[in-house]
């Protein structure tokens, strides 16, 4: 089988976006002996330009690994205004198309969002080349958008409203990543039985229990001390100033160092509001190399998944499952009834506060810093439940044999 997955991002490195489930997708299917095409955009995750070794070109041809990637021109704005996304998405649907029509035969399509526009790419090659299109749902758009203050507009709205209908009635399937994104499409009159729902997943043998004490601790001075950790992108819907107000709570207690490690769009002003407040127990580190992402994970005693209110129906962070995978417990600030929220119940490793909630949060970091055998319970009980139902062979494997289906249907 030869397919051709259309994504924003293909990475080299696992904790960005989700270049690391599109790569280890991609990778799992290779090695099963079918060939796989990737078309994406010039590194640019994180940063005001495209890497400087893809400037001044359209295309470029790659191999990772087993992987062939046709890589495109992308517009990347300075600043993340909404016109400024609008056309960096654009951009790369008109050059992924023309780098799609170039690419070869294929036998079907595999479409990774966000963004909502990528879909149009997904459609246009599959009615081009006569193929099925399948469209996988990371975030739902654009209601994150709007809830985000992203996507303003009644007209606007209601334009990426009916390109989101018209993606969902124009893909063969749909895969979505929760039950909650399920109902989500079928409220919007998507058919039950196009929708297959595959919850993301995470490599447990590359993310596993490491020892607390170790020289990554001990390089960035996160030893001694209760560490609670926020891994991953800075962005809008984390809502990471929870983390500098639960952070101003508790600094008369010593013992508790929150770290904030990632880079995004809300990087600088995080840090310019630690700084006001003078916050000498919140520490910033870089976006961490892959290598190093077990062993930052390692590092914590607890980690943090904050989304702002009203986005956990819309998002399933993937550090989730990361976090479970490396033994480590995590504290949510998500919705009550959310997927993180049901899990959480379910597999009884972590706790969950109300979202935007900075007093929520510096409790329950102040009492897991007081509990360590509670702490290491929940750890060891993540990480047992990931392995047993988030493994990355099972959710590949599953993609695999549906994309199978299709085909030699």
């Amino acid at each position: 089988m030869k397919i051709l997955v259309i994504s924003l991002y293909y990475e080299p490195d696992r904790c960005q976006s989700n270049g690391p489930i599109v790569r280890s997708l991609c990778e799992d299917w290779a090695a099963a002996g079918h060939e796989v095409t990737v078309l994406t955009s010039f590194p640019h995750y994180n940063c005001p330009a495209v890497w400087p070794e893809y400037r001044g070109r359209l295309f470029q041809r790659d191999q990772v690994g087993p992987v062939r990637v046709l890589r495109s021109y992308i517009y990347v704005p300075e600043t993340r205004s909404a016109p400024g996304r609008i056309l960096n998405y654009l951009s790369f649907n008109l050059t992924s198309t023309l780098a799609g029509l170039f690419s070869g035969s294929h036998d079907i399509i595999f479409v990774m969002s966000p963004p909502l526009t990528i879909g149009l790419t997904g459609i246009m090659l599959g009615r081009l080349k006569g193929i099925a299109s399948c469209y996988n749902v990371q975030d739902i758009w654009p209601e994150a958008a709007v809830r985000l203050g992203l996507l303003r507009g009644r007209r606007l709205i209601a334009l990426f409203e009916w390109l989101e209908r018209l993606i969902y009635r124009q893909s063969r399937r749909v895969f979505v990543i929760s039950e909650d994104f399920r109902d989500n499409l079928v409220s919007k009159g998507v058919p039950s039985g196009k929708i297959a729902v595959l919850p993301n997943f995470v490599d447990v043998d590359f993310i596993r229990p490491l020892p607390r004490e170790n020289d990554f601790a001990r390089r960035h001075n996160l030893t001694g001390r209760f560490v609670a950790l926020y891994a991953g992108n800075l962005g809008l819907s984390q809502g990471l100033e929870v983390i500098i107000d639960a952070a101003d709570r508790l600094r008369d207690h010593p013992e508790i160092l929150w770290v904030i490690a990632g880079q995004g769009a809300c990087r600088d002003a995080l840090m310019a509001e630690a700084e006001r407040r003078r916050l000498t127990n919140l520490r910033f580190l870089p976006l961490q190399p892959e290598a190093d992402v077990p062993w930052l994970y390692a590092s914590c005693d607890v980690a943090l998944i904050p989304l702002r209110r009203g986005i956990a129906g819309n998002s399933v962070p993937c550090k989730t499952y990361s976090i479970m995978a490396a033994g480590r417990p995590y504290i949510a600030g998500v919705d009550p009834g959310s997927s993180v929220w049901r899990l959480t119940s379910e597999a009884g490793c972590g706790s969950c506060v109300t979202p935007d909630d900075g007093q929520a949060l510096a409790m329950a970091v102040a009492a897991a810093a007081q509990s360590p055998e509670t702490v290491r319970d929940q750890g060891d009980r993540g990480r047992q439940y990931a392995v047993a139902n988030f493994s990355r062979a099972a959710i590949t494997g599953g993609y695999r044999r549906m994309l199978e289906e299709i085909v030699g249907g």
